[in-house]
């Protein structure tokens, strides 16, 4: 029997998805150096990738594993490209002569604009033919600012444009600024897509929740590639509280760990104790930050985080 439920475990724990996620932003745009990629260090980024032995897949080939809980290669890696700069038409060519896929996620209302910073629906025709292009918001507006009518005036309108100008639905979406919290991802699955990204540091797990990692100037792809995740549930937190006042945090890890520390913005690091698989944690933090990131870390530096974002709005 003990030997039956071990073979359970390691194979549940076989199915849990240990694939990153990479975000990029601009090319060779040294105007906006926090967000940039030369196109040296984005040949040097795939270079590490091919000799290490990473295979980078298509999203749509992570969301069908995740979805039909097959096992997922810790190999995989993802890498996607957030608003739609006209930029991305720079890096092109290297994402062709090294056969990688990737999913750009743009902002519709720019592109239907003409902005001359963005790509043009004539790019996005040329560019779907090799990667696959997914949707981050019609008007690049904080969600957690907007009320649920305004959320769904704001997704159906780039809906209609996918549709008016590539000729189908977007099935993935990525959060503007990679805020959100609870009433805002129930509203985008309400909407009919089958994967919804953050921007939070960790590793994907969840169709509806997945973790991606963003490549800056601070976290190289080796970094990120190193960032290893474990699996959790939170329970509590769900959302900012509207007295900004953070009381409790439970969540859910694995059974095998005893103990693990937890990290919050502007009140650090503390140590907690597991139980039987469980953080179970009173707390007094009074939240001053509009965004508050909270991570559990256990042994070998796997985490798991969260984001808090403060709304105008309710959250639940």
């Amino acid at each position: 029997m003990f030997r039956l439920l071990l073979l359970l475990l390691l194979s549940s724990l076989s199915l849990w998805a240990q694939a990153h996620i990479l975000v990029y932003h601009r090319f060779a745009d040294p105007r906006y150096p926090s967000t940039n990629t030369s196109l040296k260090q984005l040949q040097k980024d795939f270079l590490y990738l091919q000799e290490h032995g990473y295979k980078v897949v298509p999203l749509s080939k992570l969301i069908k594993a995740l979805r039909q809980h097959q096992p997922i290669d810790p190999r995989w890696v993802i890498i996607t490209i957030d608003d739609g700069f006209k930029s991305f038409l720079k890096a092109f060519p290297i994402f062709r002569s090294f056969g990688y896929p990737f999913t750009i996620f743009i902002n519709t209302e720019p592109i239907q604009k003409g902005y001359p910073d963005y790509l043009s629906w004539q790019d996005l025709k040329k560019i779907g033919k090799y990667g696959e292009i997914g949707f981050h918001s019609h008007s690049h507006a904080h969600l957690t600012d907007l009320d649920e009518h305004s959320i769904i005036t704001d997704t159906q309108r780039g809906i209609d444009l996918f549709k008016n100008y590539l000729g189908y639905r977007p099935r993935s979406y990525a959060y503007p600024y990679g805020e959100y919290n609870e009433k805002i991802k129930k509203i985008l699955k309400s909407l009919g897509f089958e994967a919804i990204a953050n921007q939070q540091k960790g590793v994907a797990t969840d169709p509806l929740d997945l973790s991606r990692i963003a490549l800056t100037p601070h976290t190289t792809i080796q970094k990120a590639l190193k960032i290893q995740g474990v699996k959790a549930q939170w329970i509590e937190p769900k959302n900012y509280s509207p007295d900004h006042l953070l009381r409790h945090i439970k969540v859910k890890i694995d059974p095998r760990y005893k103990k693990a520390q937890i990290y919050i913005t502007n009140a650090g690091w503390q140590e907690v104790e597991v139980k039987d698989g469980l953080i179970d944690q009173n707390l007094s933090i009074k939240l001053t930050k509009r965004r508050v990131l909270m991570i559990i870390k256990v042994k070998n530096s796997k985490i798991s985080t969260k984001l808090l974002v403060r709304s105008r709005y309710g959250a639940k």
